[in-house]
């Protein structure tokens, strides 16, 4: 093999820092997942017992964090701030599991919703790591989102607004972008893509995902691109439909498409 490849890695390495452990930050947001909705294999029945416990959830986070902060104030001050901020996300949270219960037909109870709906997890995950990414923390909260989007096949980026009562039906193939911004009661299912029209890197920091607005109904496979596209509170937009412009409030948006059946006398 080239000696100037086998050079070029070996500063690579040199110069890199510590490896990251992937796998315990994937554990870590799965961890705090299961705790705050029951769904470990112990239960807690005390003051102390729920104390110690997040006592114990705190010190893992500093610790996976301090892997990628490097550096041990900042951490303390990030999980302190985080902490303060899971009452709000945990009830935030509980309002999401009780909108898809409140929505989708199939739903039997709430301890359905949260151990077994895929839209609720993701929409979970992408709670946490909005949070971290307001306090300035970059690379966590990707990790975090992306995580969920290899599990649910949901891919939220962290960056982007969603508002209260959020419900993802089925969830598979849904994309929402970086600056997205999702009113409250907005119900979406599977496929949909809010996107950027540009994926320019000079369109970085511009609003380049659409604004949906309040219960707004988002039906499978449609597609919403642009940062200047606004789709207005109240309004349906059906299934398979491509927008890249605004729809006004009340509005409702569906795809015609053409049939022809084929009989013995005809042909296509």
């Amino acid at each position: 093999m080239e000696k100037k490849f086998i050079k070029k890695l070996y500063q690579q390495h040199l110069e890199a820092k510590p490896f990251l452990d992937k796998k315990r930050i994937e554990s870590f947001i799965d961890e705090v997942f299961h705790f705050l909705f029951q769904l470990e294999d112990k239960k807690y029945l005390s003051i102390n017992a729920i104390q110690d416990r997040l006592k114990e959830i705190k010190d893992e986070f500093c610790l996976v964090l301090l892997e990628i902060m490097d550096d041990k104030d900042k951490t303390l001050a990030i999980v302190e701030d985080f902490t303060k901020a899971l009452p709000e996300i945990y009830q935030s949270l509980l309002d999401d599991a009780n909108a898809i219960l409140e929505n989708d037909p199939a739903a039997t109870s709430l301890k359905e919703v949260k151990i077994a709906y895929p839209g609720f997890y993701a929409i979970a995950v992408y709670r946490f790591a909005h949070q971290l990414l307001q306090q300035n923390v970059q690379l966590l909260p990707r990790l975090w989102t992306e995580y969920a989007h290899s599990k649910t096949g949901i891919d939220i980026h962290p960056g982007a607004k969603i508002g209260k009562r959020f419900f993802i039906d089925h969830g598979t193939g849904i994309v929402i972008g970086e600056s997205c911004i999702i009113g409250d009661d907005v119900k979406i299912y599977q496929g949909v893509t809010l996107g950027a029209l540009s994926v320019s890197k000079s369109e970085a920091n511009k609003q380049r995902h659409p604004i949906i607005e309040d219960r707004v109904v988002i039906y499978s496979n449609a597609t919403i691109l642009g940062g200047k596209t606004k789709i207005g509170h109240d309004s349906v937009i059906g299934g398979n439909v491509w927008l890249t412009h605004s729809i006004q409030p009340n509005s409702m948006v569906f795809h015609k498409s053409q049939i022809k059946i084929k009989d013995n006398n005809n042909k296509f």
